[in-house]
């Protein structure tokens, strides 16, 4: 089943195009990620879907519901802005509460569904402690609980760690990890290295289109690279980079790219090279520090794709 469904969406802003044309599907329970960088439109496509914002043209649905029906996509969707706002004198159970009053819970639901989102973000210890007094990383994770008190078919997350240290970062992610096979969750970001680490699909972006939209894994298949990374031991720099270049000879060689005492070896036939890269190696007398298996990045992928999409 589709949760979102976006159609030739559109958006103009006098004559800059922030979408133009936005064509995908996210399946039903997936974590998906949703990549570009800054401009691209992708906080234009999260305020299209959480009607913050009216398309130009286009469609789009969430759960099978048409997005100008804006009192329903609301009873239907969890949001989380880059920024969320609270009432810094409440404390997250008060603002829990509160959030659970707009949609209708009774005080014994409101008490009960309060309690299980600040235990599965890791607030618990905190609840009666005033938001005032929160860090960046707690006031997200706090964030993540009033976004997902109605139970919504699909959670939007807009950069949901752009702004967070490097512990806030983890903190947040852990919690988006507890929320996988609640709701099909749609994260915005250009972080790519988090992507990597909660996200099941990824859709890239550029200049209000789409470059590519597939499985993680699928992805990381389809662009790999097959390369070697070699480094010598430090002194041997200068012999080790021009047998590195020597390589360009064998015919199952693409190129190199020598710099110092590393290099990379792009291959045409991994499996000739497996055979015959180390024993040329060993038979140069230099000594490795490092022979390797290169593999691709999601950062690579991304880098490559929006390259040749600004071409």
């Amino acid at each position: 089943m589709t949760a979102i469904q976006i159609t030739d969406l559109r958006k103009t802003y006098g004559s800059i195009n922030a979408l133009d044309g936005l064509t995908l599907a996210v399946e039903t329970g997936t974590v998906f990620g949703f990549l570009g960088p800054n401009g691209a439109g992708k906080s234009t496509t999260l305020r299209i879907l959480t009607g913050l914002a009216r398309p130009t043209s286009g469609q789009a649905q969430i759960a099978g519901v048409d997005i100008t029906r804006r009192g329903e996509i609301a009873r239907r969707i969890g949001y989380l802005p880059e920024e969320p706002a609270f009432y810094g004198w409440m404390n997250p159970a008060e603002f829990l509460d509160h959030v659970a009053r707009t949609f209708g819970m009774n005080a014994a639901q409101r008490k009960v569904r309060a309690a299980e989102l600040l235990a599965q973000v890791g607030l618990s210890d905190v609840s009666k402690r005033r938001i005032a007094g929160f860090s960046r990383g707690m006031r997200q994770r706090l964030g993540l609980a009033q976004a997902m008190i109605n139970h919504p078919a699909v959670l939007l997350l807009d950069e949901p760690v752009s702004a967070l240290d490097p512990v806030g970062r983890k903190e947040v992610l852990q919690a988006i990890q507890t929320m996988r096979g609640q709701t099909t969750i749609f994260m915005s970001t250009h972080i790519l290295a988090d992507v990597e680490r909660v996200c099941d699909t990824v859709a890239i972006i550029d200049h209000g289109k789409l470059v590519v939209e597939a499985p993680q894994a699928e992805l990381l298949a389809r662009y790999t690279i097959p390369a070697y990374e070699l480094e010598c031991e430090p002194g041997s720099e200068a012999p080790f980079k021009a047998w590195a270049s020597g390589l360009t000879g064998q015919p199952w060689v693409a190129s190199v790219i020598a710099n110092g005492g590393s290099a990379r070896v792009i291959v045409n036939d991994l499996a000739a090279a497996r055979s015959g890269l180390l024993p040329l190696a060993a038979a140069s007398g230099l000594p490795l520090r490092r022979f390797e298996v290169v593999t691709p990045s999601l950062e690579d992928i991304f880098m490559r794709l929006v390259k040749a999409e600004e071409k």
